[in-house]
Order: C-alpha cells, then structure tokens, then sequence
C-alpha cells in the first residue's frame, strides 16, 4: 500500500483547480452580490450526513454547483464593502501549494522551509512599515487577534512592572492599570480588551474629532488623571473615514508617564510603505506594538495578519505554551513564542508569494494607486448636488451620504440596496457621524480607474433614481 492518491483524489484534486481558474477568470463578468439568500443556502447544504459516502471527484463537483450563486465576489475589483481585499492569485496559487504540502507551521525545527519564508515576511513587513528592526512578530489570523497579542503584551509588561507575573497568577487580585482609547475605536481592540480579561467597559474612552481622531487635549488630560503607567490604544486608519491619530503628540506623552502604546493599524498602517504617504503617520513608529492585517491591503487570501511588538520578550513571555513532548527551543524563535496557536495553517507563505510577486516598488504603487483612486471617486461623487462625502480623504476609504440630514438617512440606504441589487458594484454600510452612510473601501489590487468609474456611475444613476421614485421608509441593509 502506498501513501499516493487514488485515481478519484486525482480527479478532485483536478476539478477543484480548474474550477478555481475558470471562477477567477469569470469573476469580472458575475454579478458581485450572492443571488440566493441564505435561507436557501443553509437549506441546500445543510441536509443529513449520508450513511454511505460519496467518491472524492462526486464531493468536489457537487460543492462547485451547489456553492456558485451563492458566493459573494469579493476578489472582484468592483467589491468596495467591509476593507477587506481580493485574494491576490500569487498568494492564491500559493494557498493551494501549501494545503497539498499539509504543513502545520507551529514548529520551526518540523517545518524549517515554513519558518525559512515566515521569517523573511516577518522583516519584510517590519522593514516596509518602517518599524524598529529587530520588532517581535507573530503571523495571526488577522486584525482582531493581532490586537488581541499585542494587548496582552501590554498587559505582561504593565503588571510585571508592578511586580505581577499574569502569566502565573492570573488577574484575580492582580494590580490594575489605566486604558485609554478613542470613542471612534475600531470594535476589534475592545474586543482584544474582553479577551484579554480587561474588559471594554472599563476603559477610559476619549473624545475624537469629527474624523474619529483622538483629540490632543482631551487625551493628555487623561493621562495626567493616570496614577499608574497607562495602556493607550491609538488608530492607524479609521473605519470610516482612514483618519489617523497624533502619534508624533500622544507617543511620547504615554512614555513618559511609563505607559504603553499600542496602534490598530490594520489596514491603515500600510501608508507608511508609501514614501509620499507615510507624513500622514508622523510617529506611529514610536509606538510599543501595532496589528497589521495582510488580507486587506496586501490582499492575502483569508487568513492573514500580524502583531509587531518592538520589545519581543512581552510577546514571547504571555504567547508560549511549551510542553515536555516540544522539542527544546532553538536559536532561532519559534512560531509558537509569538502566536496564541500551537497548530496552524502556514498562513505566511501566500503572504511570502505576493512580496516576492509584488516587490517593494508593488506594494507602493498599490496603496497608492488604491488613496488616489479613493480621492477621485469622492471628487466626482460630490459634484453630484445631494451627495456628500463625510470624511476627509486621507487614505481609502469614503463614507458617503445621500441627501440631507432630516431624510438622509432613508434616501442613503434605498440608494445602497438599489445599488447591490443591480450588482455591478457592492459597497456596504456603516455610521459614521449620527448618520447612515455608504462606505466605499478602495481595497482589492485588481481596481482601477474604469472600475472606479463604474462605481461612480452606478450610485449616481440610484442617486437619480430614488429622488424619482422615493420610498419613506426601507429596512436597514
């Protein structure tokens, strides 16, 4: 008996990989938004496990069909909804790679040619974002635990400062120390709070300016009130406008009073590539750990992220999980030390691909084709009488209203659904500012300036038609 595929595992093998080609080459002729609600979708797939089961090729061809018009496009250059980035094919193609080479990317000593290309994103990225060389840094799912790590490094150095091992005791009795974070927060570090066992309710949230930026006052206010050494939480790229906070202001005013900073920078970090660009994060370098996420502007395939602590012992010391079955560290830094998980997918290497794919001049030319872009179709937008862009365009990311303020809201989202439901372009919604808002993420590395057009194009022509034929109410998207 030998450990090679049978003629069925061939054949499936086979499908799916030319199903993958055929799906991503006709992606730009489908329309973006799933055609079958998901009452329909749970129904299709969620039937009783067969007593017998079905040849490998049967499961494979019988998933492609059942799935089709259930998918949402969001490889699609004209996917503008939640930030989220389109599977660049370098990175899928070596998606596919590592799921046949089934490596488990925990250990380094199991895995070196795994650890070999991690390693070198790892500086990679460290050296586009322009963070202290030498930084920890752990590959995560994405922004959420990357925030996550990076908070609970904050954590271990807060309370060992005040003589607390948490890793050993627990936060039952332990010492406390002071939280600061922007009322316009992304939810992903207050979730990081909750899961760090500091709870979000009991942070001292600070007041933000009209583009969600921690005002500079305010906050030092704050940390005069602060009788420990603090953990501040500042924003690289606002959810809904791209803002940025002070760094170069509220740094070095948490360092001297011992605290830490930690920055949300999941996708707004990557301006800092961007020579041009990068004035816009004036001293976010100064900070203590930062959350990238790597499926958005570098559009990984789902899941990517990072957490980049400039101090790697914190990470290292509230990460590791060693047990006697473990072979003994290395010189070389084990995975594990600087992630949550001890089995996991090798999520570095599509990552790997789409750097060498991409190169340093890539990187550039995307983040900043993808701002420029952003600046047009606001431009554009808002010479159209009743449209309005909220926010200051200072990155990616739009949020757009319709009409104004007493019957904005309702004429913003019939103009959202009417849009979604032609299906050519599919931004989504939010808040921002009291209002109901259209927010146009410029994220996927296929968009360009006749994508850009066509959605400029499609939420006029809504735009034009909801005055026509308004309705008083709609339910929200």
């Amino acid at each position: 008996m030998t450990n090679g595929l049978t003629d069925d595992e061939v054949k499936a093998i086979t499908t799916a990989v030319e199903h993958a080609i055929a799906y991503r080459q006709g992606v730009p002729d489908r329309p973006v938004p799933p055609r079958i609600c998901l009452d329909e979708a749970v129904a299709r797939f969620r039937t009783a496990l067969t007593g017998e089961g079905q040849s490998a090729e049967d499961v494979i061809s019988d998933i492609i069909r059942d799935a089709d018009d259930g998918l949402n496009q969001m490889s699609s250059a004209n996917f503008y909804g939640y930030v989220l980035g389109g599977s660049h094919p370098v990175g899928v193609a070596a998606d596919m790679m590592l799921s046949a080479w089934g490596q488990n990317a925990g250990s380094a000593f199991e895995t070196p040619a795994i650890t070999g290309m991690e390693r070198a994103v790892c500086d990679w990225v460290i050296d586009l974002l322009g963070l202290p060389e030498g930084s920890g840094a752990g590959l995560v799912t994405g922004a959420t635990v990357a925030n996550t790590e990076g908070i609970m490094a904050a954590r271990h150095k807060l309370l060992a400062q005040q003589g607390w091992d948490v890793e050993q005791d627990g936060l039952f009795g332990a010492p406390e120390f002071p939280v600061l974070i922007g009322e316009a927060a992304h939810s992903a570090p207050l979730a990081a709070l909750r899961y760090a066992g500091l709870g979000a309710g009991r942070v001292t949230k600070l007041k933000t300016d009209s583009e969600g930026r921690i005002e500079v006052e305010p906050f030092l206010k704050a940390l005069e009130a602060c009788d420990r050494p603090p953990l501040a939480i500042l924003q690289a790229g606002q959810i809904n406008s791209g803002a940025y906070d002070y760094f170069d202001e509220l740094v070095p005013a948490v360092h001297a009073r011992g605290g830490w900073v930690h920055i949300d920078g999941a996708f707004g970090l990557w301006l800092a590539a961007v020579p041009e660009l990068a004035e816009r994060l004036r001293g976010v370098e100064l900070a203590d750990s930062w959350a990238v996420d790597l499926h958005k502007w570098l559009n990984a395939p789902f899941d990517a992220g990072m957490v980049i602590v400039r101090d790697r012992a914190p990470l290292v010391a509230s990460m590791s999980a060693w047990g006697s079955y473990l072979p003994e560290t290395t010189a070389h830094w084990e995975p594990t030390d600087s992630t949550i998980e001890l089995s996991r997918r090798a999520r570095g290497i599509p990552v790997y691909a789409i750097l060498r794919h991409l190169g340093r001049s890539g990187v550039r030319e995307l983040v900043s084709r993808h701002c420029r872009l952003a600046g047009e179709i606001a431009q554009k937008l808002s010479a159209e009488p009743g449209l309005q862009v909220l926010n200051q365009v200072v990155c990616n990311q739009l949020a757009l209203v319709c009409g104004d303020d007493d019957h904005g809201d309702n004429l913003t989202q019939q103009v959202l659904e009417l849009v979604q439901q032609n299906g050519k372009v599919y931004p989504t919604h939010g808040e921002w500012q009291g209002r109901f808002i259209i927010r146009i993420s410029v994220i996927c590395y296929a968009t360009r300036d006749a994508h850009a057009d066509t959605l400029v194009d499609e939420i006029i022509t809504a735009w034009r038609q909801v005055q026509q034929h308004p309705v008083k109410n709609v339910t929200a998207t």
